[in-house]
C-alpha cells in the first residue's frame, strides 16, 4: 500500500491518515493547494511522505497552469513552490524535494512547456519509487542491529504511513519482525495527536507485530525495570553535528535511555539531513494550534479558554544517539563527519 500517488486521472491520491485506525480512506486531490492543505492538516504526515506528496503537488501544479511557453509556467510554479513550502515549516524534506522539482523545472534542455510537465510528473513518480528502495535499505541496516528476542520502544509513526511505503523506524522493526526475529514493540500513544497509539499500533496490526501501547509518561518506568532493549525513532530534519528534530517527546526519551544505558537509534533517509543548518537548535520548530491539547480529536479534556502550548517536535542532542540509521549505513560519531560523508555518498554523479 502506498500512502501516496498518482492516479490516471492526474490527481494526487492519499490514505487519509486522519481516519486511522476507524477507516482505511483515501482522498484525491487535482490543485496543487488542496495538497498543501493536506499536509498542513495532517492528512499525511511524516518527513519522506510529505517530500513527495509535495513533489507530487509540484507536478500537479504544473498540470494546472495553462501557460503555453516555459517563462510563463516557470513563474506559476515559482508561487506553487512557496505555498507548498510554507504547508509545515519544521520538516526539511518538504522543501528538499520543491527546491528539487524547480531545479528539474528550470531544465535548460526543456524548452516547451509540455517537456516540463512531463518531467516533473517523471522526476515526482522517480522519487515515491526512490522512497521506497531507500526505505527498505535503511531497514535492512538497522535490521542487523535488533537482537532476537528484543524489546524496542518506538516513537510516534516511522512506517509505511509516514513514507510512501515501507517506513523508517518502524520499517526496521518490520523488517527484523519479517526476518524471523522474535521482537517485542513498546508503542508510546505520542500526544496529543496519537501517531504511536493511532497509526503506529495498526501497522504493527496489519503486520502481525506483537506489540503493547503505553502512556507517553511510561517510557522510564519500563526502561528501568529493564523491559527496553533499543529505542527508536524517526527524525524531520537533521543539523549538521547530528542533532535531530523529531516528534514532541523524543528528547526526553533519548534522555531517559542514556541514563538507562540502553541504545538509542534514528533511522532517516539523507534528505532529511540539512547540512546548511549547524546545530538543531537552529532548526524552526512548529507550533500547532493548541486546540489538539485542549481537545485532541474533537474530545475536549479542558475548556476551551484554558491556556494550552503545543510545540510539534523538539530537539534532541547528538551525544544521546548510540548510531545514526540511514541508506548508506549506520553512521558512528562523531557525525559532522559521517553524516557529511553519508550526504556526499547518497548523492547520484553529475552527468558529464
Amino acid at each position: 500500500m502506498r500512502t501516496v500517488e498518482w492516479t490516471d486521472q492526474n490527481r494526487v491520491r492519499m490514505v487519509d491518515q486522519r481516519r486511522i485506525p476507524w477507516t482505511l480512506a483515501h482522498v484525491e486531490y487535482d490543485d496543487y493547494r488542496d495538497v498543501a492543505l493536506a499536509i498542513s492538516d495532517m492528512v499525511v504526515r511524516g518527513a519522506p511522505a510529505i517530500g513527495v506528496s509535495a513533489a507530487f503537488g509540484m507536478a500537479l501544479a504544473g498540470i494546472q497552469c495553462t501557460a503555453l511557453d516555459v517563462g510563463s509556467l516557470l513563474e506559476y510554479l515559482e508561487v506553487a513552490a512557496v505555498i507548498l513550502k510554507k504547508a509545515r515549516p519544521t520538516a526539511v524534506n518538504l522543501a528538499w524535494a520543491v527546491d528539487h522539482m524547480m531545479d528539474v523545472a528550470r531544465d535548460e534542455r526543456l524548452d516547451r512547456a509540455g517537456d516540463v510537465r512531463e518531467a516533473l510528473l517523471a522526476e515526482a513518480e522517480r522519487m515515491a519509487d526512490a522512497d521506497v528502495a531507500i526505505n527498505k535499505q535503511m531497514a535492512a541496516y538497522g535490521a542487523a542491529l535488533i537482537h532476537d528476542g528484543d524489546t524496542i520502544l518506538h516513537h510516534c509513526n516511522t512506517g509505511m504511513l509516514a513514507t510512501v511505503d515501507y517506513g523508517t523506524a518502524l520499517g526496521v522493526i518490520r523488517m527484523a519482525h519479517e526476518q524471523g526475529k522474535k521482537i517485542h514493540v513498546l508503542l508510546d500513544e505520542t500526544r496529543p495527536r496519537l501517531q504511536g497509539s493511532r497509526l503506529s499500533a495498526w501497522e504493527c496490526e496489519q503486520l502481525g507485530i506483537p506489540y503493547d501501547i503505553i502512556p507517553d509518561t511510561a517510557a522510564g518506568y519500563y526502561m528501568r525495570r529493564g523491559e527496553v532493549t533499543r529505542v527508536l525513532f524517526g527524525a524531520d530534519r537533521v543539523a549538521a553535528n547530528g542533532d535531530v528534530v523529531n516528534k514532541i517527546g523524543s528528547y526526553q526519551i533519548a534522555v531517559l535511555a542514556k541514563e538507562n544505558q540502553i541504545p538509542c537509534y534514528s533511522v532517516f533517509p539523507t534528505s532529511t539531513v540539512d547540512l546548511a543548518i549547524p546545530t538543531g537548535d537552529k532548526i524552526p520548530i512548529e507550533e500547532r494550534d493548541p486546540a489538539e491539547v485542549r481537545a485532541p480529536y474533537g474530545c475536549a479534556i479542558v475548556p476551551d479558554h484554558y491556556h494550552a502550548r503545543n510545540p510539534a517536535f523538539d530537539v534532541t542532542p547528538h551525544v544521546y544517539f548510540s548510531g545514526l540509521v540511514t541508506e548508506v549505513g549506520v553512521l558512528p560519531p562523531p557525525f559532522a563527519d559521517s553524516l557529511a560523508a553519508a550526504v556526499r555518498h547518497a548523492q547520484p554523479p553529475v552527468e558529464a
